[in-house]
């Protein structure tokens, strides 16, 4: 009986608005949660039968939708671990329960933004208990290649708070020695050079290098004595070297000859001298023979050019900075910077398809599709914005007015059910 199917019409409509009700209610509860998606709530007719003499009404239903990919407007914070996404793209996180469970691999969750700081086991968790993940850095800082399809690779980003220092095992020097000091009448005075290097626990110590030219009495020598002394070994001599230079006119000022007085041996071709120290061998890249890396001898002042080396001190973390790619870097209190991961940002073709969790985190189900891995900044993704989060995506004037509809609509259902039953009560009383 029609009037029958308008008395379920009516109750759909009622449960149908209920239902807008709750995602509106939860839109405005959540008006000020950082990273929340709002929810809209779509209606759907429903027809169970219709012709040109009766018609029998179907009603409505409702569905939902959490809008994931729109984002609400980044904010500027004091915290550079206050991480958001500009642009597309999600954060790899999981759950530090899962993980301090000690039970595998955490499961790989999603979220856009997130207040994180380093808790007592150098985790970097956000308020919600979830860790965020990265790629590990080897040693020198570069990432290795990892698979992008899958979230293997990725570890809670975890801080050494204390740099136990590494130990210095190469120096790569470049410097010019002037040939004018190597001529006739020169006054043949040394020049002195202090070259800093980390030991077995960290502590600075550093290499004395004493360059003494031979003064000829006619014409030029184009010839230096070198001589390396170790202040953890109390200044003892630690090798020796006599170091002649070509005075050619294709090759002019690079090394000819290396002749070892003492200490560990000179390699031609690969420029290297082993100079074993008190925390033991240091590898000294001076330059090979005819290369115009290393020591040169040109008509030029003393002047060292480029040392570098490896090893670290010890050292306190005090602060951690995230760039635009998603490089995470500690710093520490003895100058050292390194870089320890990289986050990447996860990509997939339908992120309304993710499946919703606490603490506006989301984990990928068959209808989001497949997941990747990017680079921030690269393919579709955006960039990462440390210092900043990004707002709730809830507009409370659109959610009042919603409110206001919903409201409306669900007393004009309520009157319909009301019609209904007076309309029955009226066939009820034909038997009077």
């Amino acid at each position: 009986m029609t009037i029958s199917s308008s008395l379920n019409a009516g109750v759909a409509g009622l449960r149908s608005n209920a239902t807008r009700l709750a995602s509106i209610s939860d839109n405005i509860a959540n008006a000020s949660t950082f990273g929340y998606k709002r929810v809209v709530t779509d209606f759907n007719s429903l027809v169970l039968s219709s012709g040109s003499r009766t018609y029998t009404a179907g009603g409505v239903s409702a569905s939902t939708q959490r809008l994931i990919s729109e984002g609400g407007s980044l904010v500027s914070t004091s915290n550079s671990t206050d991480l958001a996404v500009r642009g597309r793209g999600m954060l790899p996180v999981a759950s530090r329960a899962e993980f301090l469970s000690g039970s595998g691999q955490p499961q790989m969750m999603l979220t856009t933004t997130g207040s994180f700081r380093i808790d007592a086991d150098g985790l970097l968790a956000n308020e919600a208990g979830q860790l965020l993940m990265g790629w590990p850095a080897a040693q020198d800082g570069t990432v290795p290649s990892y698979p992008r399809d899958t979230s293997d690779g990725l570890e809670p980003i975890q801080f050494a708070l204390n740099l136990s220092g590494d130990p210095t095992t190469s120096i790569d020097m470049s410097l010019n020695l002037p040939a004018t000091s190597t001529i006739a009448g020169a006054d043949g005075a040394a020049q002195d050079l202090s070259i800093e290097y980390y030991d077995n626990l960290g502590t600075s110590q550093s290499i004395s290098m004493s360059f003494t030219p031979t003064v000829p009495a006619s014409g030029s020598s184009n010839e230096w004595t070198i001589v390396l002394r170790d202040s953890a070994s109390n200044d003892a001599v630690i090798g020796e070297y006599v170091m002649t230079f070509d005075d050619g006119r294709t090759s002019g000022g690079t090394i000819a000859s290396v002749t070892t007085v003492s200490g560990g041996g000179y390699d031609p071709v690969s420029g290297e001298m082993i100079v074993d120290v008190a925390s033991g061998p240091i590898a000294f890249n001076i330059g090979a023979v005819g290369d115009t890396y290393g020591i040169s001898q040109l008509s030029d002042s003393f002047a060292p050019i480029s040392i570098d080396k490896d090893g670290s001190p010890i050292g306190n973390m005090i602060s951690v900075e995230i760039d635009e790619n998603g490089f995470v870097q500690s710093v520490y209190d003895s100058g050292v910077t390194r870089t320890i991961y990289q986050v990447p940002l996860v990509d997939m073709s339908n992120p309304e398809g993710l499946i919703p969790m606490d603490g506006q985190t989301y984990r990928s189900s068959p209808d989001s599709g497949a997941f990747f891995l990017w680079d921030a900044g690269d393919g579709p993704t955006g960039d990462i914005k440390s210092y900043a989060r990004e707002e709730s995506a809830t507009d409370v004037a659109t959610e009042l007015t919603s409110m206001i509809q919903t409201q409306r609509a669900y007393s004009t259902n309520a009157k319909v059910i009301q019609t209904v039953d007076e309309m029955l009560q009226e066939t009820t009383n034909i038997k009077r």
